[in-house]
């Protein structure tokens, strides 16, 4: 910051000897300034330590997506799986984007800011966006699978949206009320056949709110969800959540949770899309912040895991996809019945644990957090 100049006092003029001298800032002479001190050497900075209760939350959210992802096989003509599926689908992946949108509150277009997101979300989308496509086209023995960077398959659609929405910040920031115009937003695009598929838009902009709102939080917010009060609201919220779930199980469309189509072309009159999208916003507000509330705050073997998250999300679609491909789930038919389950929810879990853990992180490192400094100018305005 700048400091104002002291109005009261006034220094004399340098003279013409001392012009390119340094002058001390509170001082009227030279003789008044202090000794000037040894510049020591700068100690190299610290990595940020880590805040335990998110990695926590990073690693039980993405199990949750990895086991429900598990489930999707299996869940046909079990009503309760199929309950137990719309539960972690309203808030699993909400939990996730308000976190990312809590972290990306600082994103200002800088170009060390532009250079992560290109390492750290451009380039893994092009990666496993083609490798995902490659994969289904060999192992999926489907020769007609293209390969196509604006059409995101199967799990690659957050990163092209991460991407969208933080490239987007300085706006959101700038609005006085951005969470109702990102509502506002997301309500025309459930209604709004005509969006297309290009770059899962649809997705980008009915999952925008959650992105927004974690723009809005702060610390004291995070502190606030984790006093007892609301730890004990959660169990009775779980379990309404799930009786409302069994009863709509067999009712409603999948496709409500996955935000990836308009109202119309799941068949349903297009006033329910504006419906729809304001009540499933706060039914996934209201189990994000019981989820977050049972989440530990103390560091726990499983924290160190919350550091490599993007390498469970983008690794566990190979598992269940080739599981699925190779008829896994077909061959053994005792998967749907309520120990099947267990089972499948069991492996899903311990192997995203395991695609988590630090070994996997260096392996994966040169593609998910490459070094990418000759791409990008340190000062690209030549400021």
């Amino acid at each position: 910051m700048f400091h104002a100049p002291n109005a009261f006092q006034r220094a004399p003029l340098p003279s013409a000897t001392r012009e390119s001298e340094p002058r001390h800032r509170g001082t009227t002479t030279a003789a008044a300034a202090p000794a000037p001190v040894a510049n020591k050497p700068s100690a190299p900075p610290s990595a940020k330590k880590r805040d335990a209760y998110f990695d926590n939350v990073k690693y039980l959210a993405i199990v949750l997506v990895a086991v429900a992802h598990s489930w999707e096989p299996v869940m046909e003509g079990s009503r309760t799986a199929r309950a137990l599926y719309m539960v972690a689908y309203t808030f699993h992946m909400p939990a996730f984007i308000i976190v990312s949108g809590y972290f990306s509150r600082s994103f200002d277009m800088s170009a060390t800011k532009v250079r992560r997101l290109i390492t750290g979300v451009a380039v893994p989308y092009v990666v496993f966006e083609t490798a995902y496509s490659l994969f289904k086209r060999y192992a999926d023995d489907s020769p007609d699978q293209p390969i196509s960077l604006i059409d995101p398959w199967y799990l690659t659609w957050f990163l092209i949206a991460l991407f969208v929405w933080r490239i987007t910040t300085p706006l959101w920031q700038a609005l006085r009320h951005p969470l109702p115009v990102a509502l506002a937003v997301a309500v025309l695009a459930s209604f709004s056949p005509t969006i297309g598929d290009d770059l899962d838009l649809q997705r980008i902009l009915q999952f925008l709110p959650f992105f927004v709102l974690g723009l809005q939080l702060r610390p004291e917010h995070f502190h606030a969800v984790r006093r007892r009060e609301v730890r004990m609201f959660a169990l009775p919220l779980f379990a309404a959540a799930l009786l409302c779930a069994y009863w709509a199980a067999p009712r409603m469309q999948l496709g409500w949770f996955y935000r990836s189509n308009s109202a119309q072309e799941m068949g349903a009159p297009w006033w329910s899309g504006a419906v729809m999208t304001l009540v499933m916003f706060g039914c996934a507000l209201l189990l994000t912040v019981g989820f977050l509330s049972w989440v530990p705050r103390r560091h726990t073997w499983f924290t160190v895991l919350g550091g490599g998250t993007i390498c469970g999300y983008l690794l566990h679609g190979f598992l269940i996809k080739g599981a699925d491909y190779a008829g896994v789930f077909d061959l053994y038919e005792w998967l749907a019945a309520p120990g099947g389950l267990i089972l499948v929810s069991v492996v899903a879990a311990g192997a995203v644990t395991v695609m988590c853990t630090p070994p996997v992180r260096r392996a994966l490192r040169a593609v998910t957090e490459p070094d990418m400094k000759w791409a990008v100018r340190r000062n690209p305005a030549g400021r």
